[in-house]
């Protein structure tokens, strides 16, 4: 099978196109012909080696956290799919043309939904839907900030939040401004990279944060003392230095929570854009693409 081969730490030069052999199913686990996946930030920076203390990687690796395909086999023990189902999942080593995982993992894509493009949202979707469920844990009628609403992560965690009753602002730059009010599910959208937004923001009873960096030190003086403040990025120093609780959150494979996620996204209740596809021969100018800050997913169509 073709696959991508991550030969080393660095640039996307490291990254090789390549004959690998295909992976049987062990127990548990279902073969799964890859008809789709995409980017993801840790894609990117597990690359260039940002996150090697955290996730080292056994060089060469096939990167890919994504992945919408066909069952092609099935393991020993395996009872809940069969080939030929068609599943999405949150995985590893998805820059391939068949990938192996545990069947518990995957969801089935739900009629109406095209394979072709239901490999953008397990990551994103699973991580906001966690963001808001495991770490803000809401109260109907608490005011809720989203930063960085106009993302996948955050535009999911936004909709989520609604769900559960929050009272959800959604914070943007000021360029995503009128695109966010139309598109994001939310009660308000407000600058969070301006002074006067900032300063316009009521007091939080908690953060939902996929950005980090200077906004969350900004944004101490308006949270509650009870506060919570959940990220996707770890313990930012000011919350912490402040006496607010910080609650890191990494997404974990959830089949239940995705399927309904994936409902929802095939109804147009959550909106997640996608800036473009590409081939998987195409990764390295996939992946340059989506690191200069794509408005949207990048889509990966083996």
């Amino acid at each position: 099978m073709k696959a991508v081969l991550l030969r080393g730490y660095g640039g996307v030069d490291q990254l090789d196109y390549t004959d690998v052999p295909t992976p049987e199913p062990g127990e548990g686990q279902v073969l799964i012909r890859v008809i789709s996946s995409s980017i993801n930030p840790v894609d990117y920076k597990l690359r260039e080696g940002a996150l090697k203390q955290m996730m080292p990687l056994d060089l060469p690796a096939i990167l890919g956290r994504d992945a919408a395909g066909e069952v092609a086999s099935i393991g020993k023990g395996v009872s809940r799919l069969k080939p030929g189902d068609q599943v999405l999942g949150l995985v590893h080593a998805s820059y391939a043309d068949f990938l192996v995982a545990d069947e518990n993992v995957f969801a089935r894509i739900p009629d109406g939904l095209d394979a072709d493009e239901a490999g953008i949202l397990p990551l994103v979707v699973l991580t906001g839907a966690q963001l808001v469920e495991n770490g803000v844990q809401p109260r109907a009628g608490e005011t809720v900030l989203v930063t960085g609403a106009a993302g996948s992560v955050g535009r999911t965690a936004a909709f989520v939040l609604k769900q559960h009753g929050a009272r959800v602002i959604a914070g943007v730059r000021q360029t995503q401004l009128a695109d966010a009010k139309s598109s994001v599910t939310a009660d308000s959208v407000v600058a969070i990279d301006t002074a006067e937004g900032i300063e316009s923001l009521p007091e939080l009873d908690a953060v939902a944060d996929t950005i980090d960096g200077p906004t969350a030190a900004k944004l101490v003086s308006k949270l509650k003392k009870s506060a919570r403040f959940a990220s996707v990025l770890g313990k930012p120093d000011a919350v912490v230095n402040a006496g607010i609780e910080a609650r890191p959150v990494w997404a974990q494979p959830d089949a239940v929570r995705l399927a309904q996620l994936a409902h929802d996204y095939r109804d147009g209740k959550l909106k997640i854009p996608i800036a473009r596809s590409y081939r998987l021969s195409e990764i390295r100018e996939a992946q340059a693409f989506a690191e200069k800050g794509a408005d949207g997913k990048v889509a990966i169509i083996p």
